[in-house]
């Protein structure tokens, strides 16, 4: 017998997931999961919602709703929505738990003790007017492959070129302009 760990695609907190989504995941983990412990395997089968980045606080700021309260709410129907259709997973929880960030600083500092993480710098977009540092979807300018004015920090909508925000032409804040 053999002792199996499966993770499923965390899905992103922001918006209703439909069976689209279930079917391109977290079904495939669920089938495999059943199989494997009808063969007779220890099976640990998990997910959780990933509540971290711009996707999340993009659709909090939509709602009108801070970032965490946003999350817990739509954790729920996440959850609601994983029980409703009967999937087996052992555990689905949160990428904002404190287990998670204990966890995951756990595995950091084993990887950073062996050696296997080394320092990245990286040139990020501040802006004064906002307070903070942009994330990449809160930055707009000109697309330097194209010309595009209205260019995303992440991608060109216009040529599709990916772009990092520190390469658009005159860059600015989505959120005040600046």
């Amino acid at each position: 017998m053999a002792r199996i760990l499966i993770t499923s695609a965390l899905p992103y907190i922001n918006g209703v997931k439909h069976l689209g989504n279930l079917v391109g995941s977290q079904l495939p983990a669920d089938v495999y999961a059943r199989y494997a412990r009808a063969r007779g395997h220890e099976v640990l089968l998990i997910c959780a919602t990933d509540e971290h980045g711009t996707p999340a606080e993009l659709a909090a700021a939509e709602a009108g709703e801070p970032v965490a309260d946003y999350c817990a709410r739509l954790w729920q129907v996440q959850k609601d929505l994983v029980d409703g259709f009967r999937l087996s997973f052992d555990h689905y929880g949160r990428s904002s738990s404190p287990e998670n960030h204990a966890l995951t600083q756990h595995f950091a500092g084993r990887l950073a003790d062996n050696g296997l993480i080394s320092e990245v710098a990286e040139r990020q977009i501040y802006s004064a007017a906002d307070g903070r540092f942009l994330p990449d979807r809160y930055v707009v300018g000109t697309c330097p492959n194209c010309g595009y004015p209205r260019a995303r920090g992440d991608q060109c909508e216009n040529c599709t070129k990916q772009l990092d925000p520190t390469d658009l032409i005159e860059p600015r804040s989505a959120i005040s302009g600046s």
